[in-house]
């Protein structure tokens, strides 16, 4: 593991933008075009992608699983917490190697996961994924959001066993 990461990419707060909704979500959407759309990280050398569809107020789905909660696609509901870490989930992929990151993999719901976690408090969740027509490997992003403390004790101890073999 390397050192120190640097520095976290500031937050973004709805006080940025005198509490003008509208105006909130695109900025917090601009961030996470430029580092998912635009251009994608890597993590243990393959492309980390976001889900695209369904398409929902012109924003992809890997977008709306970033920055809101609820099962239902159409009955999602805004988080801030996630929304202000938006450029943190890049962030924490790309310097998945350094001490304030903890690494690790299990299996949900038969798709094996490999969780990216920031300083215990961003925690990513990625899929391997591989396209069908070509074979072709990367990751898919599938949320990113701030563990309740309650659920901090149980990834402490899965990451912890993952550790240990």
């Amino acid at each position: 593991m390397s050192g120190g990461c640097g520095e976290l990419p500031p937050l973004i707060c709805l006080e940025d933008c005198d509490g003008n909704w509208g105006k909130y979500i695109n900025k917090v959407f601009a961030v996470f075009y430029r580092d998912f759309i635009e251009s994608q990280p890597k993590y243990n050398n393959k492309w980390v992608r976001c889900r695209r569809e369904p398409i929902f107020q012109g924003k992809e789905a890997g977008f709306w699983h970033c920055t809101s909660t609820g099962d239902q696609e159409d009955q999602r509901k805004p988080d801030l917490r996630r929304c202000e870490r938006i450029g943190w989930i890049r962030f924490a992929i790309e310097n998945c190697l350094d001490v304030n990151v903890d690494c690790w993999t299990n299996e949900r719901h038969g798709e094996v996961h490999h969780l990216v976690w920031l300083r215990e408090e961003l925690l990513v969740v990625l899929a391997e994924r591989r396209r069908e027509r070509d074979g072709f490997e990367y990751y898919q992003l599938i949320t990113a959001y701030i563990p309740e403390e309650s659920y901090k004790v149980k990834l402490r101890k899965e990451r912890d066993r993952s550790r240990n073999g």
